[in-house]
């Protein structure tokens, strides 16, 4: 008669792999407050800063820009530059779930809940 609790042993492994991945997805999730990217427009004049999550945490333009005829152009250039850091920052997230994947040996371009 074969043992009615015999696949106790694979599910205690796949419990405990999921409690690693847990653990791993905790600390990606903290790392990622930590990243920062930074956008830009306009040559630099204006820079976007956000984290790795898309937050934005900064924001720098330069003072030439301010002529009060240039405003369109000011506000346009405030938009890319968030725009280029969001773009950034969802590139950094994608780069980062990958290499944690990999390490967890995950197959190629599985996606993980972020």
């Amino acid at each position: 008669m074969k043992n009615p609790f015999g696949g106790l042993g694979d599910l205690n492994k796949m419990m405990a792999a999921a409690r690693d991945m847990q653990g791993k997805v905790a600390e990606l999730q903290a790392k990622l407050d930590t990243i920062t990217v930074t956008g830009e427009a306009g040559a630099g004049l204006v820079r976007a800063t956000a984290t790795a999550k898309g937050e934005l945490t900064a924001l720098d333009i330069d003072p030439s820009i301010f002529v009060a005829s240039e405003k369109q152009v000011v506000e346009d250039l405030i938009l890319a530059a968030i725009k280029d850091a969001q773009r950034r920052a969802q590139d950094r997230l994608a780069e980062e779930t990958q290499r944690m994947g990999a390490g967890m040996g995950l197959p190629p371009g599985m996606n993980l809940p972020f």
